[in-house]
C-alpha cells in the first residue's frame, strides 16, 4: 500500500470534512505538523474540534486555524501563549474542554489502544471532574475519563521509513505518538524518509501500522520563547 505522498495537500485529499475531530501532535511549537496545518487552512474546512496539548501561538501552528475561524472547539491542556485563543474563548466564539496534560495524553493513548475509558484521580473534586462518573478504589476517589477516537491524526516525526515506522526527536515524542495512535487515519510529516530496514528496530517509537500517509518537507521549527543568560563579565 502506498504511504508516501508528494505534498500535504495530496496526503489530506479525501480525508477532510467540516465538523471532524482532529488529534494534532506537538508540544508547544516542538514537533508540530506545520505543513499539514497549512494544508488544512488552505482547504477551508470549518467547525473543527482539535485535540492538542495547546493551540500554537498567534499566527503560527494551530494558531493559523484560529485566525481563520476554522476551529469550533479545542481539547487542550495549555492556552497561555496565544492571545487570539484567549480572546475567542472569553468572547464565546470558541468552545474549550480543559484536560490535565497527563489525562489528555492518556485519553489519546487509550483511544489508540481501543480502550473507551479509564479512571484517574487527577481532577477529582475540581471543575475538571464536574459531571463525570466517580468510583472509589481502595478508599480513593477516581473520575471516569473517555478515550479520544479522532477522525484524523496529524503528527510530525523526525525520521520514518516508507512503511511508516518512525522516530520522534526529544520533546516531540511527548504527544505525537499518542496523537498518532488515536486517529482512524494518521497522516505524518517527517524531515527524512528512508527505506525499510534502515531504522534500528530498537529505536522505533511508533510502528508503521498506525501510519497511513507520509510526506517529507522543510520545517520552520520556530522557537516559542527565546531566553538567554547575560554573558559573564570577563
Amino acid at each position: 500500500m502506498k504511504k508516501v505522498y508528494g505534498s500535504a495537500a495530496e496526503a489530506l485529499d479525501g480525508l477532510l470534512r467540516d465538523e471532524m475531530l482532529i488529534a494534532a501532535g506537538g508540544f508547544g511549537l516542538c514537533g508540530i505538523p506545520e505543513l499539514l496545518i497549512d494544508a488544512i487552512v488552505d482547504s477551508g474546512v470549518k467547525d473543527l474540534t482539535i485535540a492538542s496539548n495547546n493551540c500554537g501561538v498567534d499566527g503560527f501552528g494551530l494558531g493559523k486555524l484560529l485566525d481563520t475561524k476554522q476551529i469550533k472547539k479545542m481539547m487542550s491542556s495549555y492556552v497561555g501563549e496565544n492571545a487570539e485563543f484567549m480572546r475567542q474563548y472569553l468572547s464565546g466564539e470558541l468552545e474549550l474542554e480543559f484536560n490535565p496534560q497527563g489525562t489528555l495524553a492518556e485519553r489519546m493513548r487509550a483511544g489508540g489502544s481501543g480502550i473507551p475509558g479509564f479512571y484517574t484521580k487527577t481532577g477529582y473534586g475540581t471543575q475538571i471532574g464536574e459531571g463525570k462518573e466517580v468510583k472509589v478504589f481502595n478508599g480513593e476517589h477516581y473520575i471516569l475519563e473517555e478515550g479520544i477516537f479522532a477522525d484524523l491524526s496529524i503528527v510530525k516525526a523526525w525520521k520514518a521509513d516508507t512503511s511508516g515506522n518512525c522516530v520522534f526527536r526529544k520533546t516531540a515524542r511527548n504527544f505525537n505518538p499518542p496523537a498518532a495512535m488515536c486517529g482512524k487515519i494518521c497522516v505524518m510529516e517527517v524531515e527524512e524518509i528512508v527505506e525499510p530496514g534502515e531504522l534500528d528496530p530498537d529505536h522505533i517509537h511508533l510502528p508503521g501500522i498506525y501510519v497511513h500517509r507520509i510526506i517529507q518537507g522543510e520545517h520552520e521549527k520556530r522557537i516559542e520563547k527565546v531566553t538567554t543568560r547575560k554573558r559573564e563579565e570577563a
